[in-house]
């Protein structure tokens, strides 16, 4: 296996040299690393930095980065897993270069999570975590962290994966990349609520290629219960963009209040808020005191987010003026018109067009169609 040095944040170490004519992940090497997750990898180092978990599992470490630089940059003891021989041997060689006194395992990890717990586990693996949740939520006793990257079943475009993998229906819609973050979070709050335990999102976002969740894990049956409250599905019209939500398991029957056409339901998933505020802003107080080779766009996406709306979904204003046979006018006049007609609107870290607001969808229309 050939190598090359990489650096992130302020960690260095090695990685598997990719074939150049391979852009999609894992490629040809035999031990997998994805550079565009450095993102996903600087949420962690910030979270871990705040949180400050006594010990953290990086459960699927492949290179080990991930569980390095908890280590190292946050000063948190850190225990790295992967079954990989390749991969073993590989995270060895970073822990030895990093100094860092990391616990390094080769065990399934299911199994080693059926035995020992850890106060922060973070679950990445290449694909669908669904099944990994159940053991994740069992070896975890505060912290749940999650990462998908199988964003076609989750977000529709693969209806009957993500329906095998994740027990929900997803459709493809034009807030797709919200759907499928809120069908992971649903899946996770149904594998948790059977141990008598419920969650509490802190910081959860979506990029193009991976969804992921930051978790409080909560304990007993009334915690199990207020995260089952949550649980619900978004009622889609497909005709002229109306949707409502509806919570429970067992989505009714019914139709469009706007144009009658039967609403389609889209979960189960969880309608809560996604985001801990308090965790948000000390986050962006921690944030420049880091050295992260994204700190610019991860401020930006934590900004974003802080600001949102607590609404289950977003409307492309794009999609709406094309609809209206309009030119899509500047996305703050939009939301100002929105604003003044008495709703909240904000923008979504989910979308550059996307437009969170309680307005009812013919005010959106009037505020795309005003000149």
């Amino acid at each position: 296996m050939e190598f090359t040095g990489i650096r992130e944040g302020s960690t260095d170490f090695f990685v598997p040299v990719q074939d150049m004519d391979d852009n999609f992940p894992p490629g040809t090497a035999p031990v997998f690393f994805n550079r565009r997750m450095e993102l996903n990898r600087d949420a962690t180092v910030l979270l871990c930095s705040v949180l400050r978990p006594s010990d953290y599992l990086d459960a699927m470490g492949a290179t080990g980065v991930r569980g390095i630089r908890v280590g190292r940059e946050c000063g948190i003891p850190v225990t790295i897993n992967d079954r990989n021989p390749d991969a073993i041997s590989l995270i060895r060689t970073n822990v030895s270069r990093s100094g860092l006194p990391a616990e390094v395992v080769s065990r399934d990890i299911n199994a080693l999570l059926s035995e020992r717990s850890f106060d922060a586990v973070d679950l990445d693996p290449f694909g669908s975590p669904a099944p990994f949740i159940d053991a994740g939520v069992r070896g975890s006793r505060r912290f749940l962290f999650v990462t998908a990257t199988d964003t076609a079943p989750l977000c529709g475009a693969h209806r009957k994966a993500g329906m095998r993998r994740y027990f929900a229906q997803p459709v493809k819609t034009d807030y797709h990349s919200e759907v499928g973050l809120r069908i992971l979070l649903g899946f996770v709050v149904r594998e948790t609520v059977k141990y008598d335990r419920g969650i509490e999102p802190l910081f959860c976002f979506a990029r193009e290629h991976f969804v992921r969740l930051h978790l409080r894990i909560t304990r007993g049956a009334a915690a199990a219960d207020r995260a089952l409250g949550r649980i619900g599905y978004i009622m889609q019209c497909g005709k002229c963009q109306h949707r409502e939500e509806e919570k429970g398991m067992i989505p009714q029957g019914a139709c469009c209040p706007l144009c009658g056409e039967p609403l389609q339901p889209i979960g189960p998933l969880y309608l809560g808020s996604i985001q801990d505020h308090r965790m948000l802003e000390a986050l962006l107080e921690q944030i420049d005191a880091l050295e992260l080779g994204t700190k610019k766009e991860l401020k930006n996406v934590i900004t974003v987010c802080n600001e949102e709306l607590p609404t289950s979904s977003f409307y492309d204003y794009h999609r709406i003026a094309k609809s209206l046979k309009v030119s899509p006018p500047d996305i703050g006049s939009v939301l100002e018109r929105i604003r003044t007609a008495g709703f909240g609107a904000t923008r979504t870290h989910f979308s550059g067009y996307g437009i969170k607001t309680d307005a009812p969808v013919p005010e959106i229309q009037r505020a795309i169609s005003a000149r």
